[in-house]
């Protein structure tokens, strides 16, 4: 195989799809880039039609995910996962047999990527296949619909849609709901890692359900004051290192 890679970009935000063309425009000599796909479905018919050596391949999408897209072609290219959530990278990546790119995507890890595919081996799809399934089982575990909160020696299962967020006190975190709250035994780390992406760590200890946020408002030192949709209208003070991810929650 020649140095340069023919490549598919496949990402449903165009902001991501439109950074990662420019990034690997940079690098003309390793990357040519034969397609570009904006949601699973399209990935699949251009991956099967054009046969790239490799793609850029984001873990989130709407319908076919990630992981679906990789499950449904003829043929697996070289992949390297693009994701927002740090955790899909654990050990399964640790091979050289593919890379993740924590978004938004920077040009010094893009480096690191390009040293990889150097040393990549073709032979190694097994080692892909084996990746995949493992991801796959994180990304099932990670799809939770309700929480469980012990009550004496009852299991209440509390729907996710019912929360408004979750707040770590002490050792426990507190679940509220519209009309009441329930200890957890959970971490809020290990919430984190599981809950749906409607879910988000707005301070150190405190995760939103941001379909009952009613307004955000813009505080001093880089804080926010969300206020939900609840009878009580709470608010919730952002923390300053969250300011990012909350702008790029709000799209600004």
């Amino acid at each position: 195989m020649s140095a340069k890679y023919t490549t598919i970009i496949i990402d449903d935000e165009q902001s991501a799809r439109d950074r990662l063309e420019r990034l690997l425009g940079v690098y003309p000599e390793t990357f040519q880039i034969i397609g570009i796909a904006k949601n699973g479905t399209e990935a699949k018919e251009l991956i099967n039609t054009l046969n790239p050596d490799l793609i850029f391949l984001d873990v989130e999408m709407p319908g076919l995910n990630g992981f679906e897209v990789l499950q449904s072609i003829e043929v697996i290219p070289i992949v390297i996962f693009c994701t927002a959530y740090d955790q899909y990278s654990l050990q399964a990546f640790e091979t050289n047999s593919l890379d993740y790119l924590v978004k938004p995507v920077r040009k010094e890890r893009l480096e690191t990527t390009i040293k990889k595919l150097k040393l990549f081996d073709r032979s190694s799809n097994e080692n892909i296949l084996n990746t995949i399934r493992k991801l796959s089982v994180l990304k099932t575990d990670s799809k939770m619909t309700s929480i469980t909160i012990k009550k004496g020696d009852k299991i209440v299962f509390i729907k996710l849609e019912e929360v408004l967020y979750f707040e770590a006190e002490e050792k426990y975190v507190t679940v509220y709901t519209p009309n009441e709250k329930h200890l957890s035994e959970q971490s809020l780390l290990s919430l984190e890692q599981k809950l749906p992406k409607e879910f988000l760590r707005v301070h150190r200890s405190i995760i939103v359900n941001t379909n009952h946020v009613k307004e955000v408002q813009k505080y001093f030192s880089n804080r926010f004051i969300i206020s939900l949709n609840n009878n009580s209208k709470t608010s919730i003070t952002t923390g300053r290192t969250y300011n990012e991810i909350i702008k790029k929650w709000m799209g600004i």
